[in-house]
């Protein structure tokens, strides 16, 4: 069990200081560690001065989900793939979705996970048809050692790799795991220092920003953007404006960006669900933009689901909630007039 220190993993990327302790530079936390501690993360932990990956290999959620779950829907669309968590998070989130894992502390809930050895990763996608490996459910920048592995011997393999993260890397951290990575899908989760500090209780969201945008330019990471739409929290004009706007700037026109309807949960439970107009109100502001692709997200059936053709306007891909019913691509490039809508369909 991870409690045994002998089967624990030491960790990448962290120094020893003085007096035992450990600093940590996996994520913008850099947190500092004292001996019998673990990070904000509660999946890195230091005994007797060396810093251990102490889920490393060990899993609590194992799924084969449509890729257009994560949600991604111009990477390798209508295929299946190998989606894997564990526990722990860098940030706690307040209206967190998956709190029962992303906020569990590994320690505790060790005995809730199960050893999932890297070589058995391609086996068990192949088993389940499935073209590609996700690191998903909770936040896998934690999960950096295993991600890293894991990776490797997926494309080994042919498959695809995804990181469905929250952002807050290091650069030092993402240049380790990005040249792995295929597809590296994010939140941006509001557009000020203060909505960041008050939902993840982290000091800036500038991290966030700059890694989506390395990820893409430095190493072609497949790049898609997710803003969850909290009533009076991320709904207002400017904030949804300077997220659209930034995507245009730095990441490109054709990037796709998905305006997903909140649920209550946690400490905002008291908020209701997000209004649909809202969403299409974002989509409008995403277009108004720049953005050639905006999706509307958690309303199974809604058209804002489904890829249009920003040239010709024909119906690209049919999606109805994570199922995709119809698609007319020619590789990444529109069937009717041969636009280059942005689709990812090879590996690195």
């Amino acid at each position: 069990m991870a409690t045994n220190q002998a089967e624990w993993h030491e960790a990448m990327l962290y120094d020893r200081l003085d007096d035992g302790a450990v600093r940590c530079r996996v994520c913008p936390r850099l947190c500092r560690i004292a001996p019998g501690k673990s990070g904000v993360c509660r999946a890195r932990a230091n005994r007797d001065g060396t810093l251990y990956a102490i889920t490393y290999g060990r899993v609590c959620s194992v799924a084969a989900d449509p890729i257009e779950k994560k949600p991604l829907y111009h990477f390798f669309p209508g295929t299946t793939v190998l989606s894997l968590g564990s526990v722990g998070c860098n940030f706690t989130c307040r209206d967190c979705q998956n709190w029962q894992i992303a906020h569990a502390d590994a320690a505790e809930a060790d005995r809730d996970l199960r050893e999932l050895l890297v070589r058995n990763l391609p086996v068990l996608a192949d088993h389940n048809d499935c073209q590609g490996v996700a690191w998903t459910y909770n936040e896998p920048t934690i999960w950096l050692e295993y991600i890293l592995d894991g990776a490797q011997l997926a494309h080994e393999h042919g498959l695809y790799t995804v990181m469905v993260t929250n952002g807050y890397i290091t650069e030092e951290a993402l240049d380790v795991l990005a040249p792995h990575i295929d597809a590296y899908r994010v939140d941006v989760k509001g557009f000020s220092d203060a909505q960041y500090a008050e939902l993840c209780r982290i000091p800036d969201l500038a991290p966030v920003l700059a890694a989506a945008v390395r990820a893409k330019r430095e190493h072609d990471c497949h790049v898609e953007i997710v803003t969850n739409v909290v009533p009076t929290f991320n709904d207002d004009e400017a904030t949804l404006r300077g997220i659209a706007a930034w995507i245009v700037a730095e990441l490109g026109p054709e990037t796709p960006w998905h305006v997903t309807r909140f649920m209550p949960h946690l400490e905002f439970s008291h908020l209701p669900p997000t209004p649909i107009p809202t969403l299409e109100r974002a989509v409008g502001i995403g277009r108004d933009a720049g953005l050639r692709f905006v999706y509307v997200g958690n309303v199974p059936g809604h058209e804002g689901e489904n890829t249009v053709c920003p040239n010709c306007k024909r119906l690209l891909v049919r999606r109805t909630g994570h199922a995709v019913e119809d698609a007319a691509l020619r590789g990444t490039l529109c069937s009717m007039c041969g636009e280059n809508v942005n689709v990812r369909t090879r590996i690195k």
